[in-house]
């Protein structure tokens, strides 16, 4: 059993037991999340599709820990002008482990 859903705006495919980074979340670790914007669920052939979203549906998943993603250099430079600019940007995640799939 699978299911498409978004969450935090990016669409992923989830199953239960997976664990997946998605964009920082403001719950805290242990917490159980519902997500509610399910597209799609596909229980063993037998495919629901939502228009945008299947009413009723919904994904459980509960917070393991936050952290951030590798760190990501920009570097702006403009030839013969002598600028140049060096920043580094560290994205923070969420990990969660999807507990459950339900469509009602």
């Amino acid at each position: 059993m699978f299911a498409i859903v978004t969450i935090a705006g990016q669409q992923f495919k989830v199953e239960v037991g997976q664990k997946i980074y998605v964009h920082q979340l403001s719950n805290e670790n242990g917490d159980v999340v519902n997500f509610d914007q399910v597209h799609l669920v596909d229980d063993n052939g037998t495919v629901s599709l939502g228009k945008p979203t299947l009413p009723g549906a919904s994904v459980s998943a509960t917070v393991l820990n936050r952290q951030k993603g590798d760190k990501v250099i920009v570097y702006r430079k403009k030839r013969r002008k002598g600028f140049k600019v060096k920043n580094g940007h560290r994205q923070c995640f969420t990990k969660i482990e999807i507990t459950g799939i339900s469509s009602k």
